[in-house]
């Protein structure tokens, strides 16, 4: 924007005030009105920059204007216009004139504001945000930077950066990423901390955070680690503000403890009422309704006490009002009207720091190309939580490049970009380049920063995951085992990561065929998810659908038909009816059924669920046919066999078209056209189908795959059936020498078929 002076023809650029990796701020001069304005512009992006990166750019710009200029309220920052000129996307606001919550307890030494001015301030956040709310809008992220004091004393929240349309999920949550908690940790409710369903009742409660902060100079939740403070936000009741600060009205403490309910019910219904009881409680009179009955004080633990679990030790803190400003971070006023991540100081986009400059020391790059790199990092991030993985490898590819000229290649910055291309070749199918490149790292991390620190040991565990998508499970298994020692020594057994490291290797317990100690371990993962995290949380739900599973490989179907059962109306409830994860354990609910002889309920279930898939995904969908190989199968199973021939071949056909004739799935269906042919006195066509999913199988896994084993089985089976029993034998015993040979316990099928 250097050389930019004039934006469609009027909006002339006068002063840079705010800059960030992604953008920059600027003082302005509307020469249509001649008023001065703030004008944000995103950083012009040229032919070397990703397509992909400078999409999520350009949609998370354009979703934030949308928001912000839809509001007209006098305690909102005002937008006066937005949209695109010459390749650059701008947003057009008021200049404000003022500081922020967070520069003014900095400018007050860190000491409280005066509590008419804490009292005020309240009233007129909670008329703004009563307003925000009436709009369907929920903020989603307020805190004392997020809330300007001008001169003349107005208040104006602002920042509706990754605010969320309440009428319009679906929408935002592509944009962030389902059950991702977004916010900052000081000001964050319980249910954003859980992955909770937030609503504007969340806002209240980071509200409450802030006026605690403004009031008694620290925050509810004053401790020395992230976790520390999350797990305080979840659990632990706040002291009064008043035993900070005797001088604070009784109204005004009871109101704050009130926003800082754990339960959304518990607070204020909304932001209106909020604001009447504080304007009464200014005058001395007391509100006749909407006051809730508090649950006694408890008083509270501080760290190191013994009263939060081991795992919220040694974590990072995250940034509070109240913490030192960043060296290099520059204060300026207007800029906090805008979104954070476009007026942050570049010297904090470094996870790791810069190595100083000196005699054989890399120069220090500049801030502009270090914010640069990770904004492209973290759109990189964006890109993989949307499922586009392809994309996502060429962002970070590109980004580690550059890092490691910049920074030099065993920088962690570097190191991380490394780990994400590594991740995005395992979802891409090339496990064994990703297994190349999480090796690297974890050997670079652990150079440079040590054998038990999280970032080394998440390589560690991903090299594990890898190997187990090669099928090299007993490595994986050895891996896991050191990886979760090294967690449980350093962080704890209750620990997030911890139970991440038990729950991948119940699974892999599973693969191992170790089924017992699969369940066990999966079993105690879930109750310990629960206890820490909720029983609906997505996290215990993923680890109560391995229970699952396990149950059913130990043939205990009815407990694996309750559990999945569970499972999926958890999930609805949590995520919606259409959620991947919801439709996944329904699938499974018909498995069970299946396996259970109740296919008639498991065909009607299948029916139904591969409708809900069309709609969803389409009918061509991978899991749209994944469903309706169920409803075939169960077709079978009910002696449908005309219909279940036709439904396995059309499934078939679709899936060689999707998927390619060599895919697992694919296979599935063609044998499962065999099981149709043989079930029908068609031995012959049913042989030709059964050879060549085998000779497919061992072409594309090898002569000893187990699933290549089971075709082989299901070869001389039909053999048998034509009355070719020397061949059947002959084949039969192949088969068993090469289980032999290879370990595979004889009833392990992976066949995949319901």
């Amino acid at each position: 924007m250097a050389d930019t002076t004039l934006i469609q023809s009027r909006y002339r650029l006068l002063d840079l005030i705010g800059r960030g990796g992604m953008g920059e701020v600027w003082r302005a001069r509307d020469e249509s009105l001649g008023r001065q304005v703030a004008v944000k512009c995103l950083k012009p992006m040229g032919p070397q920059h990703d397509q992909a990166f400078t999409r999520i750019l350009r949609e998370r710009f354009r979703r934030e204007a949308r928001v912000a200029a839809a509001l007209q309220h006098r305690g909102v920052t005002v937008v006066h216009d937005f949209g695109e000129s010459d390749g650059v996307l701008y947003l057009v606001m008021e200049l404000l004139e003022g500081r922020n919550l967070s520069q003014l307890l900095e400018d007050n030494k860190q000491h409280p504001l005066p509590v008419a001015d804490v009292v005020d301030i309240a009233e007129q956040v909670a008329d703004a945000l009563g307003y925000t709310h009436q709009q369907g809008i929920v903020h989603r992220d307020l805190k004392p930077a997020n809330i300007m004091r001008l001169h003349d004393g107005a208040v104006k929240i602002c920042d509706f950066g990754i605010a969320r349309l309440g009428r319009d999920v679906g929408a935002s949550s592509r944009l962030t990423g389902t059950g991702i908690a977004m916010g900052t940790p000081h000001y964050m409710s319980p249910e954003q901390i859980s992955g909770g369903e937030v609503d504007h009742r969340s806002d209240l409660y980071s509200l409450g955070c802030v006026l605690y902060e403004i009031a008694t100079g620290v925050p509810p939740f004053d401790m020395d680690d992230s976790w520390a403070v999350l797990v305080g936000h979840r659990d632990t009741v706040p002291e009064p503000p008043r035993t900070h600060r005797a001088e604070l009205p009784g109204f005004f403490d009871e109101v704050v403890l009130e926003l800082l309910a754990k339960s959304p019910g518990e607070r204020p219904a909304d932001a209106g009422d909020l604001r009447r009881r504080i304007s009464l409680g200014r005058t001395g009179e007391q509100s006749a309704t909407g006051r809730v009955r508090l649950v006694p004080p408890v008083p509270v633990q501080r760290p190191g006490t013994g009263e939060l679990p081991s795992w919220t030790r040694d974590m990072t803190i995250g940034h509070r009002a109240a913490g030192a400003r960043h060296p290099g971070t520059a204060a300026i006023d207007q800029a906090a009207a805008l979104t954070g991540a476009w007026t942050t100081g570049a010297g904090q986009v470094l996870t790791g720091g810069v190595p100083p400059t000196g005699p054989g020391l890399r120069p220090t790059p500049s801030p502009d190309l270090l914010g640069t790199l990770a904004g492209r990092h973290s759109a990189g991030l964006d890109l993989g939580r949307l499922g586009h993985w392809e994309e996502a490898g060429e962002v970070h590819r590109a980004v580690a490049a550059e890092r490691a000229r910049a920074l030099g290649p065993g920088h962690p910055d570097t190191l991380a970009s490394r780990y994400e291309v590594a991740f995005t070749l395992s979802r891409t199918g090339r496990a064994a380049e990703a297994l190349q490149e999480f090796a690297q790292v974890a050997d670079g991390r652990e150079r440079a920063l040590g054998p038990d620190h999280p970032e080394t040991l998440a390589a560690r565990q991903e090299t594990a995951y890898v190997l187990g998508q090669l099928d090299r499970h007993f490595e994986a298994h050895q891996v896991y085992a050191a990886v979760l020692a090294s967690r449980e020594r350093s962080m704890g057994p209750d620990h997030p990561d911890t139970l991440r490291c038990r729950h991948n290797l119940a699974f892999n317990l599973s693969r191992l065929g170790r089924l017992e100690d699969s369940y066990r371990v999966a079993r105690e993962v879930a109750d310990a998810r629960g206890r820490l995290l909720g029983a609906t949380h997505p996290d215990t739900l993923v680890t109560l659908y391995e229970v699952a599973y396990a149950l059913g490989r130990l043939d205990r179907w009815a407990e694996a038909l309750q559990t999945y059962r569970e499972v999926a109306q958890a999930r609805a409830a949590v995520l919606g009816p259409d959620h991947p994860d919801t439709l996944s354990a329904r699938y499974e609910v018909g498995i069970s059924l299946g396996r259970l002889g109740r296919s008639a309920e498991a065909l009607e279930l299948y029916r139904a669920l591969a409708e809900d898939r069309a709609r969803v995904s389409g009918p061509s969908a991978p899991e749209t046919l994944r469903a309706r190989h169920g409803l075939g199968v169960n077709l079978g199973r009910m002696a449908r066999w005309d219909e279940a021939l036709a439904e396995s071949r059309e499934v078939c056909a679709l899936r060689e078209r999707v998927l390619g004739p060599d895919h697992p799935d694919t296979l599935v269906s063609r044998r499962e056209v065999a099981v149709g042919l043989g079930w029908l006195g068609r031995w012959d066509d049913a042989l030709t189908e059964y050879r060549a999913v085998a000779v497919t199988r061992e072409r594309v896994l090898g002569p000893g795959h187990p699933d290549t084993l089971a075709s082989r089985n299901d070869e001389a089976h039909c053999l048998e059936q034509l009355g070719r029993g020397t061949e059947a034998v002959d084949l039969y015993r192949r088969v068993a020498d090469l289980r032999r040979r290879r370990g595979i316990p004889p009833d392990q099928e992976r066949d995949g078929a319901v």
